[in-house]
C-alpha cells in the first residue's frame, strides 16, 4: 500500500465489492495516504485509533426487511389524514411526536397533516421536514406493531433522522428538535438562494453536463437513471436548456435552495450549534 499509486477510493470499492466478507473487519476513516496508512498500522499491531473502528460479526449473512426513510418530495396533500382515523399506533405516535416537536415549532402537526384542501404549509420547508419526519417514524411503529421488525435501517437526508429515531440512536425528543432546527434553519438562511433540478439520466450524463461549472452540482443520484443536481437558480436554467437539447428530460424541484452541495456549508457552524445538546445512543438496529 505504501509505494501503491492507486487511488483509496479505487483500494476502498475492491475491499468492499471483490474480497470475502470475514468474520473479523476493520475500517479505516480517512482523508489522505498518510493517515491510511496509520490506521492500516495500528490494526496490525493491535493498537486503538481513533479513526479506525473494528469489530466481529456473526458467520451468518444478515437477513430479513430493511425499513428505508426517504428525503423530502415523499409527501404529499392529505398523506396521513385516513391512517390517523384507522390506526391507533399510527395516530398514538404521531401525538408523541407533535409532543416532541411542539417547543420547537410555531404550528400544529394535526392540522398540516389532516388537512385536504390546501397544501401550501406542505410548501414550507420548515413545516413539510417535520412532518415527513414525523409520519415516517410513526409508519415505523405500524409495521412493527404488526410484528415487521427491520433488520436495518436506511435513510436519506431528513430520512436518515428517522431512521436514526427508528433505531434508537436518537430519542424522539432528540430528533424532532434536529429536524425542527434544521428546517428551520434552511428557511432562514439558504431559501431563495437556489434550487434543484431532477434529470432523468445517468449520473455520469449529469456529470458531463456539469463540466467547467463551478455554480452547480450533483445532490443526489436516486437511481441508474434518475439524477438530481442542485446550484444556483440561472446554473440550473442553463443546465436544463442544455439537457433538452441533448434528449434529457428536466424537471424543476419545487424548493428554492440547493440541498447537499457546497451552499450548505455556510450554515454549518449553526448546524453544529443545534445538535450540540444532543446525546446519541447506541441504539439496537444497524
Amino acid at each position: 500500500m505504501a509505494t501503491s499509486d492507486r487511488h483509496l477510493a479505487d483500494i476502498g470499492s475492491a475491499l468492499a465489492r471483490h474480497r470475502a466478507a470475514l468474520e473479523h473487519r476493520a475500517v479505516v476513516v480517512a482523508a489522505d495516504r498518510d493517515t491510511f496508512l496509520a490506521g492500516l498500522d495500528a490494526i496490525a499491531t493491535g493498537e486503538p485509533a481513533a479513526h479506525v473502528v473494528g469489530g466481529v460479526v456473526s458467520g451468518e449473512p444478515p437477513s430479513g426487511v430493511v425499513f428505508v426513510f426517504p428525503g423530502q418530495g415523499s409527501q404529499w396533500l392529505g398523506m396521513a389524514a385516513e391512517l390517523l382515523d384507522a390506526s391507533t399506533v399510527f395516530a398514538e405516535s404521531i401525538d408523541q411526536c407533535a409532543q416532541a416537536l411542539a417547543p420547537h415549532i410555531e404550528w400544529n402537526l394535526l392540522d398540516v397533516l389532516r388537512e385536504t384542501s390546501d397544501g401550501s404549509a406542505l410548501e414550507r420547508v420548515e413545516v413539510v421536514q417535520p412532518a415527513l419526519w414525523a409520519v415516517m417514524v410513526s409508519l415505523a411503529q405500524v409495521w412493527r406493531s404488526l410484528g415487521i421488525e427491520p433488520s436495518a435501517v436506511i435513510g436519506h437526508s431528513q430520512g436518515e433522522i428517522a431512521a436514526a429515531c427508528a433505531a434508537g440512536v436518537l430519542s424522539l425528543e432528540d430528533g424532532a428538535r434536529l429536524v425542527a432546527l434544521r428546517s428551520r434553519l434552511i428557511a432562514q438562511e439558504l431559501a431563495g438562494h437556489g434550487g434543484m433540478v431532477s434529470l432523468a439520466t445517468s449520473s455520469d450524463q449529469a456529470r458531463d453536463l456539469l463540466t467547467g461549472r463551478d455554480d452547480v452540482w450533483i445532490a443526489t443520484v436516486n437511481g441508474p437513471t434518475s439524477t438530481v443536481i442542485a446550484g444556483s437558480p440561472a446554473a440550473l436554467t442553463d443546465v436544463m436548456a442544455q439537457a433538452e437539447a441533448t434528449g434529457i428530460r428536466a424537471r424543476a424541484i419545487a424548493v428554492d435552495y440547493a440541498s447537499h452541495t457546497p451552499h450548505v456549508e455556510r450554515v454549518r457552524e449553526q448546524l453544529l450549534q443545534i445538535a450540540a445538546p444532543i446525546t446519541p445512543h447506541t441504539g439496537d438496529i444497524p
